[in-house]
């Protein structure tokens, strides 16, 4: 009897199970820094292409410039098909000399609209500049991939307004007939602010988050997220699945991964932390549902 009714409350939670929707595919390819090839559904993006190689100086504005301690995992050449490219911002570290001679000219790239003037200039015509809260999307065969801009800041106060380049997170969400919506947020080049914690406001049903760390200090001017303030931002945001990216390339970064991760740890976060090394494919879907 009491087998039975085991196998008739397993056979419940697996139609149970069998009537939501599935998500639909979703990977992420860690190329470097904060590099990567996203794969939803129908689509592949590219983020902030950095394929400078290691001992390469990359520009960062004002006569500034850091050397990259570590080769990415592709280059250009080694791209698969692309439907779109996603900036933060136009820094050397996020879209170099090599992306800027190499990448397709008629390729869309979605960045703030400081840079897409700047890439527009350059070539790209295709560049297409969003606003905070602003979307465009794509569509294919019946699904269809939203981008929303995030926004964001790159330094405290007036030298985030003044001296920074203007930077955004992006929001990406698919959508398909047959599988519930795919929600991923890529924080971009930000220290924590309002319009990051209102992603999950805007986004309740967020999958994972790519969030970009380093704690990247200019002049002793802390201007991306260190492990503590990643860690809390996570807890804010509370998402199934995080995975951080833009911590070790460049001679720049002062928060070494292991902060963050001993962040995590301490504070019980509940998300779960997939860390990915450059070259490798990992799922975008939490091991475990919540």
């Amino acid at each position: 009897m009491v087998d039975q009714q085991a196998r008739a409350v397993s056979g419940a939670q697996s139609e149970a199970a069998s009537a939501r929707p599935a998500k639909p595919t979703a990977e992420l390819t860690f190329i470097g820094n904060a590099t990567t090839l996203l794969r939803l559904g129908e689509f592949t993006v590219l983020t902030d292409p950095n394929f400078l190689h290691r001992g390469q100086r990359a520009y960062l504005g004002y006569g500034l410039w850091s050397r990259r301690l570590a080769e990415p995992a592709m280059q250009p050449g080694e791209l698969p098909e692309l439907d779109a490219v996603v900036l933060s911002h136009l820094h050397g570290d996020h879209f170099d000399r090599i992306a800027r001679e190499q990448l397709a000219h008629d390729l869309p790239i979605v960045t703030t609209p400081a840079a897409a003037g700047r890439l527009r200039r350059w070539g790209f015509d295709a560049a297409h500049p969003l606003d905070p809260w602003a979307s465009t999307g794509f569509a294919r065969g019946g699904q269809r991939l939203e981008l929303t801009a995030v926004p964001g800041v790159h330094g405290p106060g007036p030298i985030g307004r003044r001296l920074m380049p203007p930077v955004m997170g992006t929001v990406l969400r698919l959508t398909r007939p047959d599988a519930a919506p795919l929600t991923v947020y890529v924080t971009g080049d930000t220290l924590p602010c309002p319009g990051v914690r209102e992603v999950t406001r805007r986004f309740p049903d967020l999958d994972a988050m790519l969030i970009h760390l380093g704690g990247t200090r200019i002049l002793g001017i802390t201007i991306t997220m260190n492990g503590r303030q990643g860690a809390e931002l996570i807890d804010a945001l509370n998402p199934p699945l995080a995975v951080p990216i833009h911590f070790d390339d460049y001679r720049v970064f002062r928060s070494p991964l292991s902060d963050f991760l001993a962040q995590v740890r301490a504070r019980r976060t509940a998300s779960e932390i997939r860390v990915l090394e450059r070259g490798a494919t990992g799922s975008l879907l939490p091991d475990a549902p919540r």
